[in-house]
């Protein structure tokens, strides 16, 4: 990866002063369909944004900023980027993600840590390392005097995944909430571009050039979510609408019903 120039996302810088082009209006609108439906930001909140390097993270920046262009609240940006001393991103790649959220004007924090804590022996997986770098995040926001509000850059597609991994391995009928509480509710990990599907993140990225960085992850292509999305495809193949359809199941239960077929 090329070391950006002063001006190599001054076509994101320029979007927060005109208007954008379609695709990224339509991102808008789900991103904001999602925090209005859930409640998830209010008026002079103060939010950190979750950062991986990874296109979800880079979306969900770009949607809560410009967001802000079009709603008669303000709300405080910003950002922290763990970066793991096992799997670290390489240094040209965080000029990239320092310069691309300098354009956006969110402040950027990176955070160096072990992605292996000695508490975790020889226990390790994608979950283990989640939570690692939750608490993490939970740790840099403990000073805050507002209340903190994390965002991570989960859409509607890491949802439905999250559904079926829990039906078919747990045995229990739950997945990621739009607003999670934590600590009786003294701090709340949001998600929002919930609606948000995952082929509009892709699209994003590639028409935007956003600076997507991956790590040399152990897990990345052996996880059970890889192994979970063939066969959401193959669900969508049938019914267009089977990602918008599951997520709706949580909070649209009948009891004894049977569908006709």
């Amino acid at each position: 990866m090329t070391v950006p120039g002063s001006d190599a996302y001054g076509h994101i810088r320029e979007l927060l002063y005109r208007q954008p082009p379609p695709l990224v209006m339509k991102f808008l609108r789900f991103v904001g369909q999602g925090i209005n439906r859930h409640h998830m930001v209010g008026a002079d909140d103060r939010v950190l944004i979750s950062v991986s390097g990874g296109k979800d993270s880079l979306a969900l920046a770009l949607g809560l900023r410009l967001r802000l262009r079009y709603i008669p609240i303000t709300y405080r940006l910003e950002a922290a980027l763990v970066n793991w001393r096992e799997h670290p991103h390489t240094p040209d790649a965080l000029d990239a993600i320092r310069a691309y959220f300098e354009a956006l004007e969110i402040p950027l924090t990176v955070l160096s840590a072990d992605m292996r804590p000695l508490s975790f022996g020889d226990r390790f997986d994608c979950y283990r390392c989640g939570r690692n770098r939750r608490r993490i995040l939970f740790d840099h926001v403990r000073s805050w005097k507002e209340f903190p509000l994390i965002a991570t850059g989960h859409h509607l597609d890491d949802i439905v995944q999250t559904t079926l991994m829990n039906m078919f391995f747990r045995g229990t009928f739950s997945t990621m909430r739009a607003v999670q509480p934590f600590f009786n509710d003294t701090l709340r990990v949001i998600r929002p571009m919930c609606e948000v599907k995952e082929t509009v993140v892709e699209a994003i990225a590639r028409d935007l050039r956003l600076p997507v960085s991956t790590i040399d992850c152990p897990f990345r292509t052996s996880n059970i979510r890889s192994r979970i999305r063939p066969i959401i495809e193959e669900a969508a193949r049938i019914n267009p609408r089977v990602r918008e359809n599951i997520n709706r199941s949580h909070t649209n239960i009948e009891d004894d019903y049977l569908p006709e077929l």
